[in-house]
């Protein structure tokens, strides 16, 4: 779980570094798949997390689990996870209308 979390939390990084740390009018050739594969991994992860949260939330309704905070914390995760994958993800769409915007 917590590898899926950091793969969430590396595409953030990977979206936010795109622009910093470059310069003003450099640009850096990346392969292209830099970004995709980052949101790609992201989501897997995410899907992950919310499939373990949805487990221990069963077995603690059957009565299965034997510390709720387990449940708890898998569902916490996977709330956090979505919604920095949607952060990024809207990140992504903005900056692509910006670029659209700006070839009109």
């Amino acid at each position: 779980m917590t590898r899926a979390f950091a793969g969430a939390t590396d595409a953030a990084t990977g979206a936010g570094a795109l622009g910093g740390a470059a310069g003003a009018g450099a640009v850096q050739a990346t392969g292209g798949d830099g970004f995709a594969a980052s949101l790609g991994n992201a989501v897997d992860g995410l899907q992950q997390l919310q499939s373990t949260s949805k487990t221990l939330a069963l077995k603690a309704v059957t009565g299965n689990l034997d510390d709720i905070h387990d449940a708890t914390i898998a569902s916490t995760r996977a709330q956090v996870t979505l919604e920095l994958v949607a952060a990024v993800r809207n990140k992504g769409v903005d900056a692509f209308n910006e670029i659209m915007r700006m070839q009109a």
